[in-house]
């Protein structure tokens, strides 16, 4: 209990210095009252929850910039959708980003449980394992089994390559959109060791 209180403290301290900050900061104090009232994201952003992955520290972006989705193993279920789908649809925002990770847990779990299967996992859990499992499944039957370090950052690509076509092919509303209303759905992969984000799935030509 003590270490959760002082956690609590930290945040609520967190937030004290936030609003300091914007107080005595004229743009912070502007931007802030700009999207009081409503919000245009340029990027949707579906992320891992990893918390060394803060979308908006990663890419450098403040408030209201991006339209944020994180989910363990960025993976895609129907209320990521959904949120796609309503800040493409409300806000118009035109690109959409699944942003992997190097080393991301929900790989790594998935991998141990293809591995050693577990008889008493969460129920929820699972169902995060089995989104992943069939993107990395068929990797374990290659030679890269051989290779722990390569098995898994190809894991975390052929993940996030799964969560962008669940996305582009998954939702009518997105369909339509990327057909006629120039919606951009790419992926992804931050590294946690250098800071940088390879884009490399869906990139347009000459980019």
């Amino acid at each position: 209990m003590d270490t959760a209180k002082a956690a609590l403290k930290r945040l609520r301290d967190g937030n004290s210095r936030f609003v300091a900050d914007i107080r005595k900061n004229a743009s912070s104090l502007a931007r802030r009252s700009e999207v009081v009232d409503g919000q245009e994201p340029f990027a949707i952003i579906l992320g891992c929850s990893d918390s060394r992955v803060p979308a908006e520290l990663v890419f450098d972006q403040g408030l209201g910039d991006l339209f944020v989705i994180r989910v363990a193993g960025n993976i895609v279920a129907p209320s990521q959708v959904g949120s796609v789908e309503f800040a493409a649809e409300r806000y118009r925002t035109k690109l959409v980003v699944v942003l992997g990770h190097s080393q991301c847990g929900a790989i790594l779990a998935t991998l141990e449980e293809l591995k050693r299967p577990s008889e008493n996992q969460s129920r929820n859990l699972k169902s995060i394992v089995d989104r992943i499992r069939p993107s990395v499944e068929t990797l374990m039957e290659t030679d890269l089994k051989h290779d722990h370090d390569a098995l898994v950052h190809q894991s975390v690509r052929a993940n996030i390559r799964a969560s962008v076509n669940h996305l582009r092919h998954g939702s009518e509303l997105l369909e339509n959109l990327i057909q006629n209303e120039g919606l951009l759905v790419v992926g992804a992969e931050y590294s946690l060791e250098t800071g940088e984000v390879e884009f490399f799935d869906g990139i347009p030509a000459g980019f």
